[in-house]
């Protein structure tokens, strides 16, 4: 009976339609968003967020920013900037967003959506894997420095 009530849940929640958040005043909380997410997937939450951005990091022309200083970390929100977003920034700023957005508030609007993050061996992906709640940002328009 337990089962048959937690399958009626996630049909449920599966057919809802997209949430919106907007945070209106200081910063996105954001374990909230990150419950939000994980209960809305696969779909994302659109909104507008403000974070205070510790860390940041390059994989593949995709520049990483980070709430927490450990991107693993469970409460960290990560926002990705797409190759074409990382050129416009760094004539904006005069500086790579890597190390200009460090320590700076930000508000970028987006969709947050829960990523399936899959951890690799010897260059063969594993059956382990862990969540990490991402925003993309592939426009000038989403992403403006708080302070």
């Amino acid at each position: 009976m337990k089962y048959l009530i937690l399958l009626l849940i996630l049909f449920l929640s599966a057919c809802t339609s997209t949430h919106e958040l907007t945070s209106s005043s200081g910063s996105t909380d954001v374990m909230r968003l990150i419950e939000k997410t994980a209960m809305n997937a696969p779909k994302g939450i659109k909104g507008t967020f403000q974070f205070s951005i510790k860390a940041s990091g390059s994989v593949r022309q995709v520049t990483y920013l980070n709430t927490e200083l450990d991107y693993r970390d469970r409460r960290n929100i990560t926002v990705a900037l797409h190759p074409k977003t990382i050129a416009a920034l760094t004539k904006k700023y005069g500086f790579a967003p890597e190390t200009y957005f460090i320590d700076k508030n930000i508000e970028v609007t987006g969709e947050a959506k829960q990523i399936k993050i899959w951890f690799f061996s010897q260059g063969k992906r594993t059956n382990k894997y862990y969540f990490q709640t991402h925003i993309r940002v592939s426009s000038l328009n989403q992403i403006k420095v708080l302070s």
